[in-house]
């Protein structure tokens, strides 16, 4: 993971999917405890709007592109990235390997019933993946009922943690609690993920992830989401600037 290239201030691993993964599996048979996160162009703008947000998302061991406008912003920045590095399909790539490499999963997030959901449908789909345990995301982040869910996690014996509490509480629950977590040797912030595998929400057709249009079908699925489309322009645009102002 010594192949960093910064973007926008944060420092994205140069990695290919089937890398990523790689990578991750290492770690555990390593017994080397990581976190990786996840930023597209909207979190990584929430960095620049809150600098604050940086100690939050730059703290992950292992940072991947999980958005074409941060691909095309390196590209402005004359550091290419290799390309997208998506939460989603490196934690089903995870899954689909899970059995072989003795990979324990528990999944955290998503309303009550989706995590057991997404274990259901991925076991149909990965008959040997192994999930030791579910939760939702309906709990406090914080005292007795975070510290409930820790105990939950550390019983279960998981050495892989999917939380899916959506950014930045993803990310600050997992810096919070990682060292409370014994055996979990790598926790995942994946966003909506879980909502995928359970299919409670059908991600994008092939054509679309293809042509990196995956961001373009979600808003016509949920039309509400265009006020957080707007940071996508914001953050294109801002990216060009911030390329002039820094060649001065």
């Amino acid at each position: 993971m010594d192949n960093k290239i910064n973007v926008r201030g944060l420092n994205f691993d140069n990695l290919t999917v089937d890398e990523a993964v790689g990578s991750m599996i290492k770690n555990v048979h390593s017994g080397k405890q990581i976190s990786v996160f996840t930023p597209n162009p909207e979190i990584v703008q929430m960095c620049i709007d809150d600098n604050a947000m940086y100690d939050v998302i730059g703290r992950g061991d292992m940072i991947l592109p999980d958005g074409i406008g941060v691909v095309k912003a390196s590209k402005i920045l004359g550091t290419p990235l290799k390309g997208r590095t998506p939460g989603y399909d490196c934690g089903e790539e995870l899954i689909k390997r899970s059995g072989k490499e003795g990979l324990k999963i528990f999944f955290l997030g998503g309303k009550p019933g989706i995590a057991e959901t997404a274990a259901e449908k991925m076991t149909e789909k990965y008959p040997d993946a192994v999930f030791v345990g579910c939760h939702d995301g309906y709990f406090k982040k914080e005292g007795e009922e975070s510290e409930a869910v820790v105990r939950l996690i550390n019983e279960s014996g998981a050495n892989v943690l999917f939380v899916c509490l959506g950014a930045p509480a993803q990310e600050k629950w997992i810096n919070a609690n990682r060292s409370a977590l014994t055996d979990v040797m790598l926790m995942l912030g994946l966003g909506g993920s879980l909502d995928g595998y359970s299919g409670n929400v059908k991600r994008a057709p092939k054509l679309f992830i293809k042509l990196n249009l995956e961001w373009f079908y979600r808003l016509l699925c949920q039309p509400s989401r265009i006020g957080r489309m707007m940071k996508l322009p914001k953050f294109y645009f801002g990216t060009w600037r911030y390329k002039i102002k820094n060649k001065k």
